[in-house]
């Protein structure tokens, strides 16, 4: 029998997602796009945090080249693949709940994209980043283009995908790809109590963070608040906002768990 692809566990009010096959570097390939997809979807209605983390010394490497190698069709295995894998990405990026990454090691391919559609990403400083498909003769998936670009813009990211470059923790970190960067030894351990820290917040107006963020680059100024304007009063009517604005006027901490 094989081992699970991925492996899910309740944790107090997260959803801790692991990719467990360190064996390749968790190298992506159809089990584990399907294995990664169902454990988001299966994520229990209590919990109020997804922690996506890895096991072993890499993240991911991305695609699992020797298998793109040896397919009988390679265009029809490839865009099956990244139409899989993107369901993962869109299930991140559309999450109901905020989704908190820890990497380490190596992320390539389009495992890139993956931790850009996460919410808050903690790195280990020894982590390189890298694109990889212009090395095998292919172009971007898994939304790494469009992760890379808003990170870095369109100059940088080119520079990257065609010179085959990489990306230090730190470069990564200073053009906002990723959020913390952390000690090797503390990857997993800082994201867990970061995930709680996140879980005990209110994650229905996080959410609602999430999506004037995302669309801000796209929007013009006027359109961006009449956004605010609506889901700020969409927040104050939420059991969450009433619930803030009660603890803030009677001098407590609030309790956004109990706002249902």
């Amino acid at each position: 029998m094989t081992s699970p692809a991925v492996l899910t566990e309740t944790d107090g009010d997260v959803w801790r997602v692991t990719i467990d096959r360190p064996e390749t570097g968790n190298a992506i390939d159809p089990d584990l796009a399907g294995a990664l997809a169902a454990a988001l979807d299966a994520r229990p209605a209590a919990a109020r945090t997804v922690l996506l983390l890895a096991n072993g010394p890499r993240f991911s490497v991305g695609g699992d080249v020797r298998m793109f190698a040896t397919a009988d069709d390679p265009a029809a295995f490839v865009g099956e693949l990244a139409e899989a894998w993107h369901r993962v990405v869109r299930a991140v990026l559309y999450s109901e709940v905020p989704v908190v990454a820890g990497i380490q090691g190596a992320v390539a391919g389009a495992a890139v994209g993956l931790i850009g559609a996460c919410d808050i990403v903690l790195c280990a400083r020894s982590t390189k980043i890298r694109p990889a498909y212009g090395a095998i003769g292919l172009s971007p998936d898994g939304g790494t283009s469009w992760a890379l670009t808003r990170a870095l813009g369109a100059p940088r990211t080119l520079d990257l995908c065609l010179t085959n470059g990489s990306l230090t923790a730190a470069e990564a970190h200073a053009a906002g790809l990723v959020a913390r960067l952390v000690e090797d030894e503390e990857v997993h351990g800082a994201a867990v109590a970061l995930a709680h820290a996140v879980a005990a917040g209110p994650v229905r107006a996080m959410v609602r963070t999430r999506g004037l963020v995302r669309q801000a680059a796209i929007r013009t100024l006027e359109q961006q608040l009449d956004e605010e304007a609506r889901l700020i009063a969409e927040s104050a009517g939420d059991p969450e906002g009433r619930e803030g604005v009660r603890a803030f006027v009677e001098r407590r901490t609030p309790d956004f768990r109990g706002a249902s």
